[in-house]
């Protein structure tokens, strides 16, 4: 069996800074740099496909490049092939059944044009709503037939190229890419007209074959244009000319304002690539969706994953941080009367939708059409469906396209278990879903209470923008945040119902109070599981805010202590404990005991450091052991420039108290040397030799 990547080949992401070591490894190692590529985006890293000489262990070289600082992933070129199945060039009246519809309550199309599974593209067209030539569509496959009879009008046409001139007109890095790039063959021909392009062909078909000419088949948009990037030929493609053609289709809408709104995807294989999924991350950040098959092995794509279906832009990748939204859309297929297709891969979480697979007449090179079966057929027509809506809302994003696609779906027995929607792709529902009334949440705030355990109330509204005239539900569920569930709020689930004809509802969340100085928190409460498509979401999370109302003071203490103790320990305390540090200034000040190496006590100044939850702190002043009988005497320790907290009380007092009583009473002018302590000696030598310096 042949590898299943490409022999010799690897895949390198890379910091700018690293490009010297990564160069001088290319020579260390004789290997050549097939493809060095710079994506776009700030500090994006580079990515580069080397081709290693024969022999050379593939492992071992992966190893060396990783050891570079700044090199991010090192892996192999995996091969990926298409994902379509058999091939009947026959088929008869009633075979297009991919785009019709249950003809309910208006017949729509001629005879023989009804089938209930089907996306229901007929209607849209009905209504004249055919496609735009402004919306345009990456088709990442094989190549397309662009002179085919149904296809020609509906080819994208390069704007800032002059054909065949052999110049890089709008200097993009490609000569000549008229309507789109070889990135297999690396050349300006799309279309080889040597069989291999099939495939992406048919794929083209279904997207926008040309309806209403009276030849051949019709796609879901009459109007659009298809970018054909070609990296797949009969022996498949690698990811390496995969992720380089993404990020030509991103740099053409990033830079050049092409409207480019999604990139259909039937093909997969290969295992997990860091260089793809930064890729596929890239192109949502500049909105585009990611269309892809999921697959045609009949597995469970949650146990088993499939690429590039399986692949999420909610998930960062090495060296590209996760996009805001999900832009991934994963394609299961049904067959004509309504069940699961036998061949179409599955996953409640990883699979999105499913859409008509099985026996789907579509264009083929030569002005020919053919019938094909697959996953690969299922997903161009989730893609032409979002080209459609987007034609009739040229200012949505691609987040609201997505939506619209999947909120609309249409449940559906067999994939019940099979799709995270559990439905099928419905055209018609898709394009109105802008129109249906909203419902909102609001965000809500409250104050946190005082007292531990005693509770407030937040309360929340959810809205609707306008009444109905039947009866709906929806779930909700609190999530935390920078507030934890059962320590500062109540954690609620629940189902609202609103009756006919009402617009607002309210949800009550318990706060809990505490003690704690902390800043303010959020929670989070989140809607889903409406229990029709009446109504759609305008948004489905608000944010709670809990507002702190609990504060802190330092106080410091008054004490007082024997002269013989040595020390005075004040301790200065905060009121309540805080998750933010404190800190406050100290010092000392006289009062009737005086500072000083010959005083009463020894002045201290500096600052005090409260950590997060710490609430006392010590202070310890020196006090001299004396033998002179006398009053008591005080000083101060006084606090200031409190940071974190306020000063409720800003002064200690220090009480000396004298503990010399009963000794005999001396002249001051003659101390007893009995009595003297050996803090007195030292002051009385000081004073002796202070007599004699002024005696000189």
């Amino acid at each position: 069996m042949a590898a299943d990547f490409m022999p010799n080949e690897l895949l390198v992401q890379y910091r700018a800074d690293a490009a010297p070591a990564f160069e001088a490894m290319n020579d260390n190692l004789n290997a050549e740099v097939l493809l060095d590529l710079e994506p776009v985006g700030m500090d994006t890293p580079r990515f580069a496909r080397i081709l290693l000489p024969m022999g050379r262990e593939l492992d071992g070289a992966a190893d060396s490049y990783s050891r570079i600082p700044g090199v991010l992933s090192t892996e192999y070129n995996w091969i990926v092939t298409k994902t379509a199945l058999s091939n009947d060039p026959s088929y008869s009246d009633g075979s297009h059944w991919g785009v019709y519809s249950d003809d309910q309550p208006v017949v729509y199309g001629g005879h023989g044009t009804t089938n209930a599974f089907g996306s229901g593209a007929e209607i849209a067209w009905g209504r004249d709503l055919l496609g735009s030539s402004n919306i345009v569509i990456g088709v990442l496959d094989e190549g397309i037939d662009i002179n085919h009879e149904d296809l020609q009008s509906n080819i994208w046409v390069n704007p800032g190229e002059v054909p065949n001139d052999g110049v890089d007109n709008d200097r993009n890095g490609y000569i000549d890419d008229i309507n789109g790039w070889d990135f297999l063959n690396r050349d300006r021909t799309v279309y080889d007209g040597s069989g291999g392009d099939n495939h992406g062909t048919h794929v083209a078909g279904t997207i926008g074959a040309l309806g209403g000419n009276g030849i051949g088949v019709a796609g879901v948009n009459w109007n659009v244009k298809m970018i054909s990037a070609k990296f797949l030929g009969p022996n498949g493609g690698n990811i390496a000319d995969a992720v380089t053609a993404i990020d030509y289709m991103t740099k053409l809408k990033v830079n050049y304002g092409v409207n480019l709104v999604a990139i259909n995807n039937s093909w997969g294989g290969g295992n997990y690539s860091s260089a793809l999924h930064a890729s596929i991350i890239r192109a949502a950040n500049a909105g585009i969706l990611f269309v892809a098959a999921a697959g045609n092995s009949y597995v469970d794509n949650d146990i088993y994953m499939t690429y590039p279906s399986s692949y999420s832009t909610t998930n960062g990748a090495i060296g590209q941080p996760a996009a805001s939204y999900e832009s991934v859309i994963a394609v299961s297929a049904i067959n004509p009367d309504g069940s699961f297709a036998g061949y179409s891969n599955w996953g409640v979480s990883t699979v999105d939708i499913g859409a008509p697979g099985t026996t789907i007449v579509s264009t083929l090179p030569g002005n020919t059409y053919g019938v094909f079966s697959g996953t690969s057929m299922a997903t161009p027509h989730v893609t032409g469906a979002i080209a459609l809506v987007a034609s009739t809302q040229p200012n949505a994003n691609a987040q609201s396209l997505r939506e619209a696609i999947l909120f609309s779906a249409e449940p559906t027995a067999s994939l019940t278990g099979k799709t995270t929607t559990g439905s099928r792709l419905t055209i018609p529902e898709s394009i109105d879903y802008f129109s249906l009334p909203t419902l909102s949440i609001g965000n809500a705030e409250a104050i946190e209470g005082s007292g531990d355990g005693q509770t407030n109330s937040m309360i929340f509204t959810v809205s609707l923008s306008e009444p109905l005239d039947t009866a709906f539900s929806v779930n909700f569920a609190t999530a935390s945040g920078t507030a934890t569930a059962q320590v500062d709020f109540v954690a609620a689930s629940g189902t609202l119902e609103f009756a006919p004809g009402e617009t607002s509802k309210a949800i009550s969340i318990d706060i809990i109070g505490d003690r704690l100085v902390e800043a303010n928190e959020n929670m989070f409460l989140m809607l889903s599981g409406m229990s029709s498509r009446i109504a759609r979401y305008a948004n489905q999370q608000a944010t709670g805010t809990i507002n702190n109302d609990d504060s802190t003071s330092l106080v410091i203490n008054d004490v007082a202590s024997i002269e013989s103790a040595g020390t005075i320990l004040f301790t200065v305390t905060l009121t309540n404990p805080t998750t933010s540090s404190v800190s406050v200034r100290f010092a000392t000040a006289n009062g009737t005991a005086k500072s000083g190496r010959n005083a009463d006590y020894t002045g201290v100044s500096g600052s005090l450091n409260f950590a997060p939850g710490e609430t006392s702190k010590t202070i310890s002043v020196s006090i001299r052991n004396d033998t002179t009988i006398e009053s008591n005497e005080i000083f101060f320790l006084n606090l200031s420039s409190a940071v974190g907290a306020g000063i409720l009380d800003v002064q200690g007092i220090g009480t000396i108290i004298d503990d010399d009583g009963g000794a005999q009473i001396q002249s001051a002018s003659e101390p007893s040397t009995d009595l003297l302590s050996a803090w007195d000696w030292d002051d009385l030598i000081d004073d002796s030799e202070e007599k004699r310096r002024t005696l000189r």
